[in-house]
């Protein structure tokens, strides 16, 4: 069983796939081939591409029984003691911004209050001393 998915695809490269394998949504190809058309198809894929992106999961022997192949995709299979997994990259909006530093707005709160809070009881003092 092989799945192929495609993103921003040039429709010669659409229409090549569905020869082997059967479109059932857009951009998702399905189908059983052997391992040499699987290569030969994968090929074909990569050459064709252009400014796309591809992906490809395909059954082989082994605990997990898939793999996957990635063309020009964010995300990349790791071997992950055994298992195959796709690695998401990280959000650049979370590693960009620097973490910041300094006093929190509640600390500042409670530091102010707390200054506030004694500076009334020591003008309060000395006119109780009298």
């Amino acid at each position: 069983m092989v799945v192929i998915v495609l993103t921003a695809c040039p429709a010669g490269l659409r229409g090549h796939l569905t020869q082997w394998l059967l479109e059932i949504s857009a951009g998702v190809y399905v189908g059983h081939v052997t391992a040499r058309v699987r290569d030969r198809l994968w090929g074909r894929v990569v050459e064709l591409a252009g400014p796309g992106r591809a992906l490809m999961v395909y059954q082989v022997r082994g605990e997990q029984r898939l793999s996957f192949k990635v063309h020009d995709h964010h995300w990349h299979p790791v071997d992950f003691d055994g298992i195959m997994l796709m690695r998401r990259p990280a959000d650049p909006a979370a590693t960009a911004a620097a973490p910041q530093t300094g006093w929190s707005k509640a600390s500042k709160r409670r530091r102010f209050a707390r200054r506030a809070s004694t500076r009334s009881t020591d003008r309060q003092e000395p006119n109780q001393s009298e």
